[in-house]
């Protein structure tokens, strides 16, 4: 059950009963002494204002219609009208014992199933993935779990860039190199850093190579000639082979059928126009066929109207068109009700335009939810986007290796006993988790400073402290050899730190649940450090497996049970592996 939305219900419709608008929210939330089980009604003294009463008067008309018999003691008006409610820890324990039983720990369905398209990662195929696709991966992966968990039919979409005026240079270069068919030139494809880089050193550098490139593009992207299409199939198969390599490193979710790439959109392009056109949308600027909207006047960078270019002059296709091709898609063939743009902060006016542009259009329906989900950059100690120390990008494989090598070293020094084939398992997932959490644990809003200290820290909101917080959970019943039968009983709550350990346990369904609607998988990183913090405390107060008699015993290790899966059902839920053993 999710406490607070039961609460908020209940007290909401005591607020209406008292005679508060129907537009009256409780707004219950944990107050300051939420670890013996309070929450506190805010919403009375803003429905008091629009009523001209009262507060604490109507705050007593609410708790006379409020029906928490049965899972809160009689709620206290405190303060200018502020209602206190604690919950009955008989209550509360039999919500802990279903959700133990239940494998979604409690999260309820949604009423009304949605199907959510997520749009993340989406790397140019052009070159290797880099840290600048590590927090769109990372964080689009982590919200299309929740959402999927939480009910929804999710579409992963995967937008790479396939399509342009560069892939005319590769394919030329790619076939320059010959042995079309054998292994040498998939070696040459093997770091695709180095094949764009002597690329386009040849362009630059040699004429008649670079007029074979723009011939490519004409025989590719105009006169569809098979053959440079075989060439350009090949290349986009070897890049996004390179792509997939890192999703699986990262136990992210992205597979080949969730790639919509640019080109897919490219022969639903002209249609994008026409239509606009046909809606008498289209205005022509310098020769360009563009969309001006009244919201957007003024907006440009010099003060001028900002508009959404279509079109170029000489007939080429923006951005801006496959965008509104891949929303009208979508929502079309896909049948989205929402939807969600997992990309950097920098991209937000643009989306602001195409999300305008399809409404005006009609491309999307006025119940289809648009979303662009914006992220802050990394960034090294500097402060400036994070580089390599010669201020190259860096590769996102390097990265991995680096957190792996780290962790390899911290578990060797942590864990002598282990032999190498165990260290190394375990600096492989304490690695990658450590990167991954280090992005989740963060407002996605904000810029980030990254720093190996912190992330490999065993001390704070890290991987490795909630993956030390889980098996230390688990040793519980591993060194006494106990199975999860040990547990099987009613859970007994009486101390505070049991109470408090409780009452974090039941918000995992409203944490959940605030993740899927404000897309912000640090509310979740933030809730399990918590309750990490919150089962330590627990284990320091009240003895476990030497507890005062069998039901306590029973009923405390049945936390420690409830404990160990959420936080596993958490990291799951962000993508982060956890270990048993550390």
């Amino acid at each position: 059950m999710n406490l607070k939305r039961e609460l908020d219900r209940r007290i909401t419709e005591a607020l209406v009963a008292a005679g508060a608008p129907d537009r009256a929210q409780a707004l219950v939330s944990p107050s300051a002494r939420s670890q013996f089980g309070h929450y506190q009604a805010n919403g009375v003294m803003a429905a008091a204002k629009k009523l001209k009463t009262d507060p604490r008067e109507l705050a007593e008309k609410v708790i006379a219609a409020a029906d928490l018999s049965d899972m809160a003691e009689p709620p206290e008006v405190a303060g200018p009208g502020f209602i206190n409610i604690r919950l009955k820890p008989k209550w509360l324990a039999g919500q802990l014992d279903k959700a133990v039983r239940d494998n979604r720990l409690g999260v309820g369905r949604p009423d009304k199933k949605q199907t959510v398209v997520v749009d993340y990662s989406g790397p140019n195929l052009a070159k290797e993935m880099h840290v600048g696709h590590l927090r769109s991966t990372v964080i689009g992966d982590a919200l299309a779990r929740v959402l999927e968990f939480v009910g929804h039919d999710v579409i992963r979409q995967n937008h790479v860039g396939d399509w342009g005026t560069q892939f005319g240079m590769l394919v030329a270069y790619m076939e320059s190199l010959g042995d079309r068919e054998g292994s040498g030139l998939s070696a040459e494809l093997a770091d695709l850093e180095e094949f764009y880089r002597k690329a386009k050193e040849r362009f630059d550098a040699d004429a008649g190579f670079a007029d074979k490139a723009r011939e490519y593009v004409v025989r590719l992207q105009v006169k569809k000639d098979k053959n440079a299409r075989r060439a350009w199939e090949r290349f986009v198969e070897q890049s996004l082979e390179h792509c997939e390599q890192v999703y699986r490193r990262l136990g992210v979710l992205l597979i080949g059928s969730d790639v919509r790439g640019e080109s897919f959109y490219n022969d639903k392009l002209p249609s994008v126009v026409e239509d606009l056109d046909t809606a008498g949308m289209l205005v022509e600027s310098q020769g360009a066929k563009c969309v001006f909207l009244d919201e957007f006047k003024g907006k440009g960078s010099d003060g001028t109207d900002l508009p959404v270019i279509v079109q170029k002059s000489d007939c080429g296709y923006l951005y801006a068109t496959t965008d509104l091709a891949a929303l009208r898609y979508r929502c079309d063939e896909l049948k989205a009700n929402r939807i969600l743009y997992v990309t950097d902060s920098r991209q937000a006016m643009h989306f602001a335009q195409i999300f305008a542009v399809a409404r005006e259009a009609g491309f999307v329906g006025k119940d289809v939810r648009l979303k662009h989900v914006p992220l802050g950059m990394m960034l090294g100690g500097d402060g400036r986007p994070f580089r390599t120390r010669e201020g190259g990008t860096v590769r996102l494989m390097d990265l991995l290796d680096e957190a792996e090598q780290r962790a390899f070293k911290l578990v060797s020094e942590k864990n002598p006993d282990l032999n190498e084939a165990q260290r190394s398992q375990v600096a492989r997932i304490v690695g990658i988790s450590a990167v991954k959490y280090a992005d989740l644990s963060r407002n996605r809003t904000s810029d980030y400073v990254f720093s190996w200290d912190k992330m490999l820290s065993l001390e704070g909101n890290t991987a490795p402290y909630m993956q030390y917080a889980y098996a230390r959970v688990r040793s519980i019943f591993r060194k006494e050899g106990l199975d999860e039968t040990a547990a099987e009983g009613g859970v007994v709550l009486g101390e505070p730190a049991e109470m408090d350990l409780a009452v974090k346990l039941g918000q995992f369904p409203e944490t959940v649940q605030a993740v899927a609607d404000e897309c912000l998988p640090n509310l979740l990183c933030g809730y399990l450090f918590d309750l990490a913090g919150a089962f330590m405390t627990f284990y320091e107060s009240c003895p476990v497996l030497k507890a005062p008699d069998k039901a306590r015993r029973t009923g405390r290790l049945r936390l420690c049970l409830l404990t160990a899966k959420t936080v596993r059902s958490g990291l799951e839920l962000l993508g982060i592996e956890t270990l048993e053993q550390m």
